[in-house]
């Protein structure tokens, strides 16, 4: 059964920095990502990453602010924000799946952590 857990959701105030992580059990998978769902929007695409770490996307909205990393000898999946807006408030959910599309479908998801960003 896989599983994913994220950590390192809070509260920061706008311009600050957080650092999300995401534990995957029950197997490994050549993609991982993050997405975000704020209250009333659709769920969207944050950041993917492949195998090797080499390979990344990110959404334009948070390029050069947000870097994407994973660590496969502890199947985990980082995602450090730095420079956070209020808009970015939302819950982040962590995403596996097997195959190289980044931007999905995916199969697996975690069941979020909030992030509030404060003006």
């Amino acid at each position: 059964q896989v599983q994913l857990v994220e950590s390192g959701g809070g509260l920061v105030q706008a311009g600050g920095s957080l650092r999300l992580s995401c534990a995957a059990s029950g197997g490994t998978f050549s993609t991982m990502g993050w997405f975000r769902q704020a209250p009333g929007k659709e769920r969207e695409f944050v950041a993917a990453i492949g195998w090797g770490g080499e390979n990344t996307d990110y959404a334009d909205s948070v390029k050069g602010r947000f870097t994407i990393s994973r660590d496969n000898a502890k199947n985990t999946v980082s995602l450090q924000m730095n420079s956070l807006k209020p808009e970015e408030t939302a819950v982040y959910l962590c995403a596996c799946r097997s195959g190289g599309d980044f931007r999905g479908p995916y199969d697996y998801w975690g069941q979020g952590t909030q992030v509030t960003v404060s003006s």
